[in-house]
């Protein structure tokens, strides 16, 4: 089982605590919900998960297979509309080792 704490600390910021390890994030409001786009906005987090975790059960599944130099990139469109919410992820993964 895995905890994490989340605390709003105030200026529409958050912090995050992995209660196991102690390691912390912090997230603020994007630009244009009135934050100053000074980290990871938690829709930022979803896309970053998402990129993590394929990269993470690549590596699980590689069977001896070097990653190293695998690399993505994820591109985060949101809707435009009052609903704010994630329209795409679009994902490029790269390996700058690859010899073709």
């Amino acid at each position: 089982m895995t905890k994490v704490r989340c605390s709003y600390v105030g200026n529409l910021n958050c912090e995050a605590i992995h209660i196991r390890s102690g390691c912390t994030l912090r997230t603020d409001a994007p630009l244009d919900h009135s934050g100053k786009g000074e980290s990871f906005s938690p829709t930022d987090l979803l896309a970053t998960s998402l990129g993590t975790c394929l990269l993470t059960i690549m590596a699980i599944k590689s069977k001896g297979f070097d990653l190293e130099g695998i690399y993505l990139n994820i591109e985060k469109l949101m809707t435009q509309n009052n609903e704010r919410k994630i329209k795409e992820l679009t994902i490029d993964i790269f390996n700058t080792k690859a010899h073709f």
